[in-house]
């Protein structure tokens, strides 16, 4: 059975200001979804929101993934229904290795009595890492400290190429990265494309979908998704701004308030 992930109206707030005023996606397994707009509209806020942020609070909608309500489930709880989140700014910590956190990512998402024997787990990480020209030091250094941006971003992809997530939401991934770097990404983001698994894109720039082709681009301002087209509507907007769209929709002011 293909994945199939269902937003339904859903809005979100923080400090009691509204962020998110209804947002509905759906993403059927094998399609990659770009959302794009200007700083400020939410993008972030629905990516931290669908995995539970608790700066975030949901006040009405759904999240249904393959028929359950992720918005009802801990946030450990929809890491192992399928949901991954490679996030804008990964988090540096000490003390824990970079393999020691995959393999116990990994184990948490098969369960108990289910989990990977050693062996296994360091043929699929150096085969990955491989994939991703990552240095092979890399699995024994504290996660993400001292990684550079491109760094973090490439261990982002590695841990969703080890986790084989349902949905995976990809926050701002290739900000940051010179262009080997940001081929490397968008490679490891391919191979991953099956119907077993679909795309949420947050980006800025039409630069990462010419590697990542979307099925569709969805355009967010002021907390809702105001437009929504093909592969073409990401390349009018690289090349004509935000502008035509505020025109065409009558929007004055189109940030929301969301921390950027």
């Amino acid at each position: 059975m293909a994945t199939h992930f269902v937003i339904e109206g859903l809005k979100a707030t923080i400090e009691e200001k509204e962020i998110l005023k209804g947002i509905d996606i759906e993403i059927k397994g094998g399609e990659v979804h770009a959302i794009m707009g200007p700083n400020g509209t939410g993008k972030s806020t629905l990516a931290s929101a669908l995995m539970g942020h608790p700066k975030y609070e949901v006040t009405e909608g759904k999240a249904l993934l393959d028929g359950e309500d992720l918005l009802e489930m801990e946030v450990d709880e929809r890491a192992r229904a399928g949901m991954f989140l490679a996030m804008q700014y990964p988090s540096e910590i000490a003390g824990v290795t970079n393999s020691d956190f995959l393999r116990s990512a990994i184990n948490a998402r098969r369960g108990e009595g289910n989990e990977v024997s050693l062996i296994k787990f360091i043929r699929q990480m150096e085969g990955k890492m491989k994939e991703l020209e990552m240095n092979p030091e890399f699995a024994h250094r504290y996660l993400n400290e001292g990684f550079s941006g491109g760094e973090k971003k490439r261990n982002e992809i590695l841990q969703m190429m080890l986790l084989d997530p349902k949905i995976v939401i990809l926050d701002e991934v290739d900000s940051g990265l010179d262009i080997d770097a940001l081929r490397i990404v968008a490679e490891g983001v391919n191979t991953m494309r099956t119907e077993d698994r679909g795309f949420l894109i947050i980006t800025h720039y039409q630069r990462l979908l010419n590697y990542v082709k979307p099925d569709f681009v969805h355009v967010m301002m002021q907390g809702r998704i105001v437009k929504s087209g093909g592969p073409e509507l990401a390349e009018r907007l690289e090349k004509d701004g935000y502008d035509w769209i505020k025109e065409e929709l009558g929007i004055v002011d189109e940030t929301v308030g969301e921390q950027v």
